[in-house]
């Protein structure tokens, strides 16, 4: 047998596994309950949503005679912890430790569950020495709330240290749930592989997987564009009898939309129907957004109209879903109409609705119908969101109207909505567009000095910003800058360094910089390539360009359209160039 010991590594507690006595395990038979106490909390009312009720409702209980069940108890903390008191649960909790009140793993596990909902998992560690003190044994539960919690708090290498622990020492067999909370956690932030490679390791081992799983997985694979891999798993499932569900064929479905691949989905939908199994107002959703996104807005109205047909009727998400199709193809006020008809249909609009539309009319340069709608949204006793914002921002830069901009960034700080880094980019893009090169500047000092949440994209933007207005050497100091500010360069810095060197016809330190770039393991990209191409065909160093070609092409790197535009202009005005570059000819006659 093996008893759990507790040690603390770098302020996170870790869990081992010791040989030695066996667990105990205090029964609640041991104690004695009163049947005429129960009745009292009948009367009081445990399932109270009122806190002061549970509060009041506890401290009569710790004082009957005998004391109620533990299921009593786990009840009264299980309803605070519906009602998001938390904190409050903990605290009486903590009263009953001190009074001695016999507890169980349930209530023990509500405790670490309450920690990681305030997303203080450190904190849910401590309630483990309690399971040990008291003979209880840690459980599935105990362990997958703890994961869970790792997750909620964006600690992934935490989540999947603890999991790899707990099967390699054989702490806990991890089960189905906690698998899926792994598999979850991974495959929500991109893992897909390793969700994959999870179910791999199920399903050569005793915990084999389910549905729920399978579903996460196939969900990952589609989101990630692997409809071959997701199809491949769903034909696995059927040859082991796990039958598909709607979400199954949901997730699949949306995969197949975003591809475009629509015969493949009228295929899925017929193999839904066969098996009886009718599409819900969610794969009618994911169908509609599909072909709004590829400007197919009739066939999604034709597939509203069949929903309804069938008795789903189609909710807020799905007429979101329309009105975006509409203004995607910039026929805003038809979009406008089925938001207004929506009132009449009875269904909420949300803040989701008024952000398509407003981006709608922006992108139209109808800003001052974007700013009526923006003012309509606080009149519906709705709160504009930090995409409201950036959408107007863009918008009014847009068009020019800088002081306004400036005013609502103001009033959106005065709200009390924080500023992201897309919203400094679409200030100082805004700036710079309009050569408020000083503007730009103190904005950004302003961020710097505040350490405010900048990041790579924002230096990049202010070094282009520089070079575009004719501030090569300021743009180079900032560039320079960055190694003291603990940022790397990524291609895109790199690459507005080098455009803005190559604009002034300073190809030496071009090249510095792109052998930097690779030196710092920054491979460049096709962009690097042709920013350095356009440079020499601007000032006219055919030879050099020709020379730097035979670079380009070793690298498998080929002219964009902005290249092969320079190109025709400067063959154009002089048709010789063609002569210059051999390496055009030798391509044209493959």
């Amino acid at each position: 047998m093996k008893i759990i010991s507790l040690r603390n590594c770098n302020g996170i507690p870790f869990i081992s596994s010791v040989s030695g006595s066996a667990y105990t395990f205090r029964a609640c038979s041991s104690c004695h309950y009163s049947k005429e106490s129960i009745s009292v909390k009948d009367k009081i009312g445990v399932n109270s949503n009122n806190l002061d009720d549970a509060v009041t409702l506890f401290y009569q209980m710790v004082t009957m005679k005998p004391l109620p069940s533990v299921v009593d108890f786990s009840k009264l903390f299980n309803n605070m912890i519906k009602m998001t008191h938390y904190s409050a649960a903990i605290s009486l909790f903590r009263q009953m430790l001190k009074l001695s009140i016999p507890i169980s793993d349930f209530i023990l596990n509500s405790m670490i569950n309450s920690y990681c909902l305030m997303y203080r998992v450190d904190c849910a560690f401590s309630v483990l020495p309690i399971y040990l003190k008291n003979g209880i044994p840690f459980d599935a539960v105990t362990f997958t709330t703890l994961i869970r919690g790792f997750f909620a708090q964006n600690k992934v290498k935490d989540a999947i240290e603890l999991f790899k622990k707990l099967a390699r020492d054989k702490i806990c067999e991890p089960n189905q749930v906690m698998y899926a909370i792994v598999m979850n956690g991974l495959s929500k932030r991109g893992h897909t592989q390793k969700t994959l490679s999870l179910l791999r390791l199920m399903e050569q081992g005793k915990t084999q997987p389910n549905i729920y799983i399978y579903n996460i997985v196939i969900d990952a694979l589609c989101k990630d564009g692997n409809i071959d891999a997701a199809i491949n798993i769903l034909n696995k499932m059927k040859q082991k009898d796990i039958c598909p569900d709607i979400v199954t064929y949901t997730s699949i479905i949306g995969g197949l939309c975003k591809l475009g691949q629509w015969e493949k989905v009228k295929t899925l939908f017929s193999e839904m129907v066969n098996l009886n199994m009718h599409p819900d107002v969610c794969t009618f959703t994911i169908l509609t957004d599909g072909l709004c996104k590829e400007g197919k807005v009739e066939d999604a109205e034709e597939v509203m109209k069949h929903m309804i047909e069938k008795g789903v009727e189609p909710d807020i998400i799905t007429y979101n879903a329309l009105i975006d199709g509409y203004c995607l193809r910039g026929q805003v006020n038809r979009a406008r109409r089925i938001f207004d008809s929506l009132r009449e249909k009875g269904i909420e609009t949300n803040i989701f609705s008024y952000n398509i539309l407003i981006k709608g009319y922006c992108k139209k340069k109808k800003v001052d119908e974007a700013m009526q709608f923006f003012c309509e949204i606080s009149q519906k006793g709705l709160k504009p969101d930090i995409v409201t914002y950036n959408t107007i921002l863009q918008g009014l830069f847009e068009v020019g109207r800088t002081g306004d901009a400036n005013q609502l960034y103001a009033e959106m700080l005065s709200s009390g909505t924080k500023p992201t880094v897309h919203s400094h980019v679409i200030l100082l893009n805004g700036y710079y567009n309009y050569g408020l090169v000083e503007e730009a500047m103190a904005f950004f000092n302003k961020l710097e000095r505040n350490r405010e949440y900048t990041d790579i994209t924002c230096y990049s933007v202010v070094i282009n910003g520089l070079c575009k207005n004719g501030k090569l050497d300021e743009a180079h100091a900032v560039f320079e800058k960055l190694c003291f500010t603990g940022l790397l360069p990524d291609v895109r810095t790199y690459n507005v360094m080098i455009n803005g060197f190559c604009l002034k016809g300073l190809f030496d330190e071009a090249k510095c910089i792109l052998r930097k770039m690779e030196d710092n393991g920054c491979p460049p990209n096709n962009v690097t390539y042709n920013v350095i191409v356009q440079g020499f065909l601007r000032c006219k160093k055919i030879s050099e360009m020709a020379s730097f070609m035979k670079e380009m092409d070793g690298r498998g790197f080929s002219f964009d359209a902005g290249t092969t535009a320079h190109l025709v202009n400067a063959v154009r005005v002089n048709p010789s160039v063609l002569d210059m570059i051999p390496e055009l000819h030798s391509k044209s006659k493959k």
